[in-house]
Order: C-alpha cells, then sequence, then structure tokens
C-alpha cells in the first residue's frame, strides 16, 4: 500500500510539515489541494503550514489512498479520528512513527504517550506567555513552544519537574537522530529546553547541563553575476522580477523584503530603510539608481498600499511561500543547476560586494549581522581570492 511519511521540521517561516511518499500522480494532485502546499527541491518533498488543525487536514485528505505515518505525536482528538476512519475504510490504516511493524503497537496502546498532562500543559503555556512578555518574535515563540510541546510529549508520563539532562540526551538519540532529523532541528530543540529550564523552571535542571551538537560549518551557495541577472529578469510579472531585484540588489532576507513599506526608500539620498528586521535592529542600504527605477515603474502601475509588496487583496502583506515559489520558477526558467534557495541572493549580494572591494565592516553593517564571524564566511567563497592563489600542480 502507498505510505506517506509526515514530520515537523525547521524552516524560514517556522514550523512546517513535510509530507514524504513515492512518485505518485493520484497523491500529488490530492497534496496540492492541501493548505500553503509548497514542493521544495532541496528536501524533495511536499511541505504545508503546521497549523493547530494540520493533522486532521492530512487525514481527512489523504487516510483514504494512503498508510499515514506520523512521525510525531498525536494528540487525543486525533486518535479517536484515526480510529473512526480505520473502523470506516480499510485503507484507512494509519500509524505513527516507525509503524506497528517496528514496535508491535496498536495506536490504542499508545495512546496514554500521545498526551501530556494537564501540569504540562500549563507549562506550556506560560512558556508561550514568558516568550511573548519578552517579546520574542512570533516565529521564535512557535519554534520554541512546538519544540518544548515535542520535548514534554516524548518525557511524557514524567512531569517536566522530574526529568534530568539525561532526559533530553536520550530524546536526542531516540528520537532526533533515528529520525534522521537535521542538525537544526536538533539545535532549536536544545535552545527551548534550555530556556524553558533556566527561565520557568531553574529550580529542577542546570541547563548548562545541556550540550549543543559540533559546529556545521557549511559555506553557502553563490550565483555568478550573469545567473543573477538571468533569474532577476526571468520571471514575466513586474512584481516578482523587482521582489527578486530588491533582494538581491539589497541583500535582504525574505522577511525583511515582505515587511517594507514604500516610504522605506529614500530616493534623495538613495537609501532604503530596513525596520525591526532580525535582532529588533533597524539598518540602512544603498539602492542603485537602476533599481528604483525598477521600483518606481512597479509602484506606478501596482499602486501598493501597506506594503511594498501586496498580497492579491491590497494591504495584505505578500505570502512568504509564494516568494519562494517565484524564486524557484525564475530559476527554473533560467535554467539555473547549482542547489540553490532564495537567501543564496543575500549571499551573492554579499560576496559580490566583496569581490568588488568594499570592506568586510561595511558588510557586516549592510547585512545587518551582530557578529564579523558571521560576516566572514563570505571570505571562503570570493572567487578572486581563491583564483589569486597558485596551484602547486603548476609548478611539477
Amino acid at each position: 500500500m502507498k505510505t506517506i511519511t509526515i514530520e515537523r521540521i525547521m524552516h524560514d517561516s517556522g514550523i512546517r510539515v513535510t509530507l514524504k511518499f513515492l512518485p505518485d500522480e493520484e497523491i500529488i494532485r490530492v497534496v496540492k489541494t492541501l493548505p500553503d502546499a509548497t514542493w521544495n527541491i532541496g528536501m524533495n518533498c511536499w511541505h504545508i503550514e503546521a497549523t493547530d488543525d494540520v493533522d486532521t487536514i492530512i487525514v481527512d485528505a489523504l487516510a483514504g489512498i494512503a498508510r499515514i505515518e506520523f512521525r510525531y505525536g498525536k494528540t487525543r482528538r486525533l486518535i479517536e479520528k484515526i480510529r473512526e476512519i480505520r473502523n470506516n475504510s480499510a485503507q484507512g490504516f494509519i500509524r505513527k512513527g516507525h509503524g506497528a511493524s517496528h514496535s508491535g503497537e496498536d495506536l490504542s496502546e499508545r495512546e496514554d504517550r500521545d498526551t501530556i498532562s494537564q501540569r504540562s500543559l500549563a507549562y506550556l503555556n506560560h512558556y508561550k506567555n514568558w516568550l511573548e512578555a519578552h517579546r520574542y518574535p512570533p516565529t521564535t515563540v512557535r519554534t520554541y513552544t512546538s519544540m518544548l510541546d515535542t520535548y514534554l510529549r516524548f518525557v511524557s508520563p514524567k512531569e517536566a519537574t522530574e526529568c534530568t539532562s539525561g532526559d533530553l540526551v536520550r530524546m536526542v538519540n531516540e528520537y532526533v537522530l533515528a529520525r534522521g532529523l537535521s542538525y537544526s532541528f536538533q539545535n532549536q530543540l536544545i535552545s527551548a529546553v534550555k530556556k524553558f529550564y533556566r527561565e520557568i523552571c531553574s529550580e529542577v535542571i542546570d541547563p548548562g547541563e545541556f550540550t549543543r551538537p559540533r559546529t556545521q560549518h557549511k559555506l553557502p551557495n553563490v550565483l555568478s553575476k550573469e545567473e543573477i541577472r538571468k533569474i532577476i529578469y526571468a520571471p514575466v510579472n513586474e512584481k516578482h522580477r523587482v521582489m527578486l531585484g530588491v533582494i538581491y540588489g539589497c541583500g535582504l532576507r525574505r522577511s525583511e523584503v515582505l515587511m517594507l513599506e514604500p516610504g522605506d526608500i529614500d530616493r534623495d539620498r538613495m537609501l532604503l530603510s530596513i525596520r525591526q528586521a532580525k535582532g529588533f535592529k533597524d539598518r540602512i542600504v544603498p539602492v542603485s539608481t537602476k533599481l528604483i527605477e525598477m521600483i518606481d515603474s512597479y509602484v506606478k502601475r501596482y499602486t501598493p498600499v501597506q506594503y511594498l509588496f501586496e498580497g492579491q487583496r491590497q494591504g495584505e502583506r505578500y505570502s512568504a511561500t509564494s516568494v519562494e515559489k517565484v524564486f524557484k520558477m525564475a530559476c527554473q526558467k533560467a535554467e539555473i543547476k547549482k542547489k540553490i534557495t532564495l537567501h543564496g541572493l543575500r549571499h551573492s549580494y554579499a560576496t559580490h560586494l566583496l569581490e568588488a572591494g568594499t570592506d568586510l565592516r561595511y558588510i557586516q553593517e549592510l547585512l545587518g549581522h551582530k557578529s564579523s564571524k558571521t560576516t566572514e564566511i563570505y571570505t571562503h567563497v570570493t572567487e578572486k581570492s581563491i583564483q589569486k592563489i597558485r596551484t602547486p600542480f603548476d609548478d611539477l
């Protein structure tokens, strides 16, 4: 029978739910109807927004055509839904984690582990309120509360106050590593749990006992200027061209371009203001005359009201998922073969500035990096610096 594996992952826009399955036209057709369904080339899977009722949506849409494997705990309400579908349809058999073939457990036997106590729910709500009161960004609040929820369900029936640092180590080994979850997932999990025990349950566990995985040192993928030109001019839609142009031309993060307002452009000084970006920091970046002309033409035609780039309804912010789709389609049309993401435009901006001789300290300010060490990674991918090195093979 067809199988669909459901997992939660960390994404730029927060927690997403992935759907992994072998190529199947019927499943793809149904998945495309799910809310905010997006195909990710790098992960080679579909993913959708992790709404409160996402599990029920998946079950209602797909349980009749495939077996569904949930790689995370389900609520009591969903368990009852699964039972109902399983009783009414021979194809509605759903299993969790590595499945019954691995553990021999039936869903009813696992019901207690899929729920958490009222005390844990109270802690979860307290943690969420604390994060919001300290003005953490909404994406961070969602991520950290989701991670803590996953942790509390894993250690259940133990309460948070009964746990030790060994429980987090056990979760890393038996949950994160066993399921092949990403480095970033593991790191975010540790961050969320450490903050919970430091701020909410400080009398129970010393958060210093938790250790992080070894730091990964990955070089960013960078596009050439010719590849950038092809991508920017690939879309037929003017809004899409200008949006990609602004991201590259000003080195913006996705969230930053979506928050831009028409008044953020200072045409006299040729500057763009980015307000309350990552870390709640403001910064200004230079804008080229050519890019200003593109923006002015776009503004005259589309007349945005609240945001520089608005969605289908005037005054509403453009969708983060739609920006990713625009970039993906532009890369396909431009026949870009490199494995690159939308954030690669920002990486390319920084690299091209460095290759042009811009001081690293200025690039740090333009990108809004807190530490110069973050910016120094671009010294490893600049073509001019590397090409100047004489290979010893030439001396043979």
